[in-house]
C-alpha cells in the first residue's frame, strides 16, 4: 500500500534534491574552470570572476539538468520501488550517468568542433572531411565529468535518497491469539 502524504513529500524531496544536485554539479565544474582561468589578484578580477562562477553554475546547472532528467529520473524511479537508501548507489548512479553523458560527446561529429591553428586560441575550427584519429580510453575529462556526477549523486541522497521508498506502507502482521 501507498501512503499518499509521504510519497507527496517524497516527490518534493526528489525535486528539491534533483535541483540542489545539478546546482552543486554546475558550481564544481565552474568554479574549477574559473579558478583555473585566475591570474590576476585584484578586487575587480574577484568580483567579475565571482559573477562568472555565479551565472556560469546556473546555467551549466540547466543544461546537466535537462541531459540528465531521463537517466536519472529512471535512477530515482528505481531506488524508489526498489528501496534503496545506499549512499554507494545514489554516487555511483550519479558518476555512471555523467560518464555516459560526456562519453556520448566524443561520439558527435568532429565538424560541429571548431579547431585554429593560431597560437594562443581557444576555439579551433576543422573543416568538413577532416579525420580525426581515433583515441582509445576514456576521453579527456572523465574524471571531471565523473567527479560531478558523483558530487550530484551524493547531494542528491543527502537530499532524498536517504528515504527512498519511505512512501511504502508495510503491512504488520497482528500478533497470535494467546489461549
Amino acid at each position: 500500500m501507498i501512503d499518499g502524504t509521504k510519497l507527496f513529500i517524497q516527490l518534493l524531496r526528489i525535486a528539491l534534491g534533483f535541483s540542489l544536485a545539478m546546482i552543486a554539479a554546475g558550481l564544481f565544474l565552474s568554479w574549477g574552470f574559473f579558478r583555473v582561468l585566475n591570474n590576476a589578484d585584484s578586487i575587480d578580477t574577484d568580483i567579475v570572476q565571482w559573477i562568472a562562477i555565479t551565472w556560469s553554475t546556473f546555467i551549466s546547472a540547466s543544461v546537466i539538468g535537462a541531459l540528465s532528467l531521463i537517466p536519472s529520473g529512471f535512477a530515482i524511479g528505481f531506488a524508489e520501488l526498489m528501496k534503496w537508501r545506499s549512499v554507494i548507489y545514489h554516487v555511483s548512479a550519479g558518476g555512471i550517468i555523467a560518464l555516459i553523458l560526456w562519453g556520448i560527446g566524443s561520439a558527435l561529429p568532429a565538424d560541429l568542433f571548431y579547431e585554429s591553428t593560431e597560437a594562443g586560441s581557444i576555439l579551433t575550427y576543422s573543416a568538413p572531411g577532416t579525420q580525426t584519429p581515433p583515441t582509445e580510453g576514456l576521453r579527456p575529462g572523465s574524471t571531471i565529468a565523473a567527479s560531478a556526477g558523483f558530487i550530484a549523486g551524493f547531494i542528491y541522497w543527502l537530499v532524498a535518497g536517504k528515504a527512498s521508498g519511505c512512501w511504502w506502507i508495510t503491512k504488520s502482521t497482528p500478533p497470535p491469539a494467546s489461549r
